[in-house]
């Protein structure tokens, strides 16, 4: 904290510069199923920063949209603001929790020869950006990767319940056909003669 402090003085209250940082995870998931979890702004139960947002299910985000979330790290309303989006691509959105403090953070999602990419960068601006990159730094880089495990969760639950339900292979009607016709040969072989007669 004192260096903190030491670092104002020394600038002679200038403006820091930009603090600006990426992380990205691989993950088995689709671009298309990634992209709807970045998307579904109602649903942060995965975001390790965010509690909860006023956004009503459905909304999708489009340039100029502005709303409320709740942060997990302080029990105080932000303002969201989103700048742009390319379908299935990126979505950048602006936050404003402080005064001395402004922070943009994009999504990417893109594919890839080794799976989907997902990138999560935070970009800090203002002279209060070292004192809030030191409390969100831990939470931040946990942000692409609980995107990619909340996905890859759904789905294998998603997978695990088509499966649980499926119709069982071999009931088809070829093979109901092969049944019968085996059991009436099977009940002839077994069968008395005297009975057959």
């Amino acid at each position: 904290m004192l260096d903190f402090w030491l670092k104002m003085i020394s600038r002679g209250w200038r403006e820091f510069s930009p603090l600006v940082v990426t992380y990205q995870v691989l993950s088995s998931a689709s671009v298309d199923d990634l992209w709807q979890k970045v998307v579904d702004l109602a649903d942060v139960s995965w975001h390790p920063l965010l509690a909860k947002t006023d956004v009503p299910r459905g909304q999708t985000p489009k340039p100029g949209l502005n709303y409320q979330a709740v942060s997990r790290l302080f029990p105080m309303p932000i303002q969201i603001f989103v700048e742009r989006v390319l379908p299935q691509e990126l979505l950048s959105v602006r936050i404003f929790a402080l005064p001395g403090v402004e922070e943009r953070v994009t999504y990417r999602v893109e594919s890839t020869v080794c799976g989907t990419c997902v990138s999560y960068s935070v970009t800090l601006k203002g002279w209060l950006s070292p004192l809030v990159w030191s409390v969100i730094r831990p939470y931040a880089a946990k942000v692409a990767s609980e995107l990619a495990q909340a996905v890859e969760r759904e789905l294998l639950t998603n997978s695990t319940s088509r499966q649980k339900f499926a119709k069982p292979d071999g009931l088809d009607f070829f093979s109901l056909v092969l049944w019968i016709g085996f059991g009436q040969a099977l009940v002839q072989a077994i069968a008395p003669t005297h009975l057959l007669s």
